[in-house]
């Protein structure tokens, strides 16, 4: 989102009520009011839907236009208060947007390792529990007076090309992977207690959005022209699979065009499949200032009235920034716009609230009342965050093995490297004030003793002043580890990277420190995106390389865990890391995902990409090896599908549409039995991809399942897949009808293969 508007933080500071840590008052229906207090929307027992239609039909026309913006203004004759919507939580209660601020009672929150981290641990209880402890800390923040409700997180974009400077906040390249990420993290945020919200969370940026500003294109001008059968394969399955499974509370249209629509003008995206196919129970707000950049940037309308007309009609329901408040009574008056429409923005807002309890009185008495300041930052919450980035860390190279260290046999280790001994460059972005840091310098401190040189002035590395000190450190030492990589100041919003090395003369300070190490070279790189280190993974004497991505405000503590073989790593990589040579085939404008030899197009992620790599999606090393076996599998299942539908021909076979496949219950159990061969426990990353029959609508592969699993050494677990047949061994076409092709599947399963046949139960009239 863009930063935050002036207009909106000036008139939110000014109407800010309750001084830092004071316990908040009623947002609305206080009980002690008797001129508000008794009437009906405020009355809790009362159905929700006519507490709301009561409380619109009370509201005069510019009361209404005073609740359309993020910055809501107040109804004092109902007693109702101003509330700024804007609030952030990617990966822990943040102080982005004007909803949320620190201080008093609250310094600060848990800062969890950014969201590429955390995705790297395929890990879906995880990521539910992150979401409950940042929605802890968020209601206790709310009770104190210091945050809102309603939280503009996650964020689901696929991270489509590595120069991407948001790809950090995202759960990687893999829509299931996506979808699966943002269902569970909306219901930790959410709580799962029926219709009642703890806060509400929203997914963003709906859709298609997935570059910031590249080679003079920006996201305020850029009009991504996407086919259906990418918008329905890829782009728009991690916000369906958060709308239909994650039941979020809300959806971020964001600012870029699709097919020559502003996200936020198009009601085929919004009013007819977020909130018509998708149903979605909440509100649909826009990113900051988006309407405005659709009539101000792509000039999209010819006046600010029908640019205020075309969003409402479109399904926007609150705008983040002043532009409906300004133009939307206007365009009543010119006609561009019904009264009614506004009242069916508004009651998807207000009915968002009444859920979160906002109309229920005393915050206090309600559930979640009784959260407060020792509820965030608590010793739970912060172990979670080691635990988070422990679970996240990625063993990409391990020769000999030179990890773990032993503090026996590596009592001095060389520090070294522009990130080193940071802080704030571990919580990414889109963060708050974190509780409290461990820097890797100090985590590796509480191994061993350190000699630390930086090496780098910081990661742009221009100059090589720094390099002799670092080299005396690595003869020393009898180890060294580099902490190098990128910061926001490489990768942000709005920062797209020009390249995938590793900045400046980073790839010169780390050859020069190997060359005269003593000891093992340990290479230990920070980043949200991938980086092309070709020349690492090449080089016999750099041992091994770690990915911590941005590790969260713990981040020391768990890469010295790490090294130290204290945890046993098992995160996977959640993209795919190409050289550097792939981005003069690709630009970023392209959209789409599959291959084009004719054009001498790549492709995109390991889905559709055949190239080189430096390290693929789902690579990741353990200290142990895990070997698998299928116990138990299928290799023929029949597809019941409806009697009056048949399957469609193509070049490669059959295919049934999805819609006239019998799905319920229609899934694969898959029996694989993993054996710890090595010495050390471990939980190991279960990935199973499919590969569908040949032919031109599917992916190389695909991941269909992943599962977590503890396994001691020397031991065996059995684990259970099931992989749904409809959701999963579907492909689409080129026309984005999703379709089941019959015939043979290849399930993979690290080393292990196992074919499935799949075959039509019932065949009737052909229909396509």
């Amino acid at each position: 989102m863009d930063p935050i508007h002036p207009l909106i933080f000036f008139v939110f500071l000014i109407g800010v009520s309750c001084r830092a840590g004071e316990a908040r008052q009623p947002f609305a229906c206080d009980p002690r009011d008797a001129a508000t207090g008794g009437l009906p929307f405020c009355r809790a027992s009362v159905p929700v839907p006519e507490r709301v239609r009561d409380l619109i039909g009370r509201l005069t026309l510019q009361e209404k236009v005073g609740l359309l913006v993020d910055n809501a203004a107040a109804v004092p004759r109902l007693g109702i208060k101003g509330y700024a919507w804007w609030s952030e939580a990617l990966h822990g209660v943040s102080n982005v947007g004007p909803g949320t601020k620190f201080g008093g009672d609250f310094p600060g929150a848990t800062s969890f390792p950014q969201v590429i981290t955390t995705a790297a641990s395929f890990n879906a209880s995880l990521w539910e529990d992150i979401g409950r402890v940042v929605s802890d800390e968020a209601r206790a923040m709310y009770n104190g007076g210091m945050a809102g409700l309603t939280y503009w997180s996650p964020n689901v974009n696929i991270f489509r090309d590595p120069r991407w400077g948001r790809g950090q906040e995202t759960p990687g390249e893999d829509p299931v992977v996506a979808g699966k990420y943002a269902a569970s993290y909306v219901r930790g945020l959410q709580g799962t207690d029926g219709d009642r919200l703890k806060v509400a969370a929203c997914c963003k940026h709906y859709t298609a959005y997935d570059l910031d500003n590249w080679s003079g294109v920006d996201r305020f001008h850029f009009n991504a022209r996407v086919s259906k059968q990418e918008m329905e394969d890829t782009f728009g399955v991690p916000f369906r699979t958060c709308v239909v499974e994650g039941k979020v509370a809300s959806v971020m249209c964001s600012y870029n065009q699709v097919n020559g629509i502003p996200t936020c003008a198009d009601p085929k995206l919004l009013r007819n499949t977020i909130r018509g196919n998708w149903r979605l129970n909440g509100y649909i707000v826009s990113d900051c200032d988006s309407v405005g950049v659709f009539y101000d940037n792509q000039h999209y309308t010819s006046t600010p009235e029908e640019a205020a007309a075309d969003a409402i009609k479109a399904g926007l329901d609150l705008d983040c920034g002043p532009f409906l408040r300004v133009h939307t009574e206007e365009a009543i008056n010119r006609g561009k716009l019904n009264e009614v429409d506004i009242n069916g923005a508004l009651s998807n807002t207000i009915t968002v609230q009444m859920r979160l309890g906002m109309f229920d009185g005393e915050p206090s008495a309600q559930p979640f009342g009784n959260l407060g300041p020792r509820d965030v930052c608590a010793p739970a919450h912060q172990e979670l965050a080691v635990e988070a980035a422990r679970q996240g860390i990625v063993l990409l190279k391990n020769r000999s093995p030179a990890l773990p260290l032993s503090p026996r046999r590596h009592p001095t280790v060389a520090v070294i490297g522009p990130n080193s001994d940071v802080t704030v460059t571990m919580i990414g972005n889109y963060a708050g004030v974190a509780c409290g840091y461990t820097s890797p310098l100090q985590g590796i401190g509480r191994y061993t003793r350190t000699i630390h040189q930086q090496g780098c002035a910081d990661v742009a590395c221009a100059g090589d002043q720094l390099f002799g000190p670092a080299i005396d450190a690595a003869r020393q030492a009898d180890t060294t580890v580099l902490l190098m990589g990128l910061d926001q100041s490489i990768e942000a919003e709005f920062k797209d990277r020009a390249g995938l090395l590793l900045p400046g003369r980073q790839q010169e300070l780390v050859s020069k420190v190997a060359m005269a190490s003593k000891g093992p070279t340990i290479l230990v790189l920070m980043s949200g995106g991938p980086v092309d280190v070709t020349f690492a993974k090449n080089d016999p004497r750099i041992s091994a390389i770690l990915w911590v991505g941005y590790p969260g405000q713990a981040g020391g503590t768990a890469i010295a865990d790490v090294l130290f073989g204290t945890h046993n790593p098992g995160g996977k990589l959640p993209m795919t890391w190409y050289p550097q040579d792939y981005l003069s085939k690709v630009p970023m404008t392209t959209m789409g995902m599959r291959s084009n030899p004719s054009g001498s197009y790549p492709g995109r992620t390991y889905r559709f990409y055949k190239g080189p790599v430096v390290y693929s999606f789902g690579h990741g090393l353990s200290y142990t090896s895990f070997v698998h076996t299928i116990a138990d599998a299928p290799t023929v299942v029949q597809v019941p599908i409806h009697g009056h539908h048949g399957s469609k021909n193509t070049s490669s076979g059959t295919a049934i549409r999805v819609t006239h496949a019998k799905c319920n219950r229609l899934s694969v159990s898959v029996h694989v039995d993993v054996h710890n061969a090595g010495s050390k426990d471990g939980t190991h990353t279960l990935l199973v991809f499919s590969a569908p029959p040949a032919g031109h609508w599917g992916p190389h592969k695909q991941l269909v399942a992943f599962e977590k699993v503890h396994v001691v050494a020397g031991a065996q677990q059995r684990v259970l897949v099931n992989i749904h047949v409809c959701k999963y061994l579907s492909v689409v076409d080129r026309s984005g009808i999703r379709r089941i092709p019959m015939g043979e599947h290849n399930l993979h399963i690290g080393d292990v293969r196992h074919s499935l046949s799949l075959q039509v139960a019932t065949l009737g009239v052909i229909r396509s």
